[in-house]
């Protein structure tokens, strides 16, 4: 059995799911600190909007290495998640910096469970595919 590019790909993404792992919790916490009015919004906003677009570049990255390496499965698997990073960040509040997450709005009950939700779903996605790349 050989080296190729397809596995190094998966190690590659494994390597990378690990650190969106970290990025989900990160996440979650954060909108956990925010439901119990532990941390100021502003603050948390401009702790968690650095992190959006790299957590977008990571997951287009190791996609784009599956395409090159023709695991046309595993893009499958990943399209989803993909088109909805797309279309929420088309979508995003107006603010004068890059992320999603503008702390004028995210103390409303509804957009702090939709966070919240999104953190958690997210989390879930990222530990299926961290197994699945593992197995592959």
């Amino acid at each position: 059995m050989a080296f190729t590019f397809a596995a190094f790909c998966y190690i590659l993404a494994l390597i990378l799911t690990a650190v969106l792992i970290f990025f989900a919790i990160f996440h979650i916490i954060a909108f956990d600190e925010l439901k119990t009015d532990y941390k100021n919004p502003i603050d948390q906003c401009n702790s968690l909007n650095p992190l959006v677009l790299p957590e977008y570049a990571i997951h287009i990255l190791f996609t784009f290495l599956f395409v090159c390496s023709a695991q046309f499965g595993t893009v499958i698997f990943n399209i989803p998640l993909i088109a909805y990073h797309i279309r929420r960040y088309i979508n995003r509040p107006v603010m004068s910096g890059p992320g999603l997450y503008d702390p004028t709005s995210i103390m409303n009950a509804d957009e702090l469970s939709r966070a919240m939700r999104e953190g958690w779903v997210k989390l879930a996605f990222y530990l299926i595919s961290f197994f699945y790349y593992l197995y592959r």
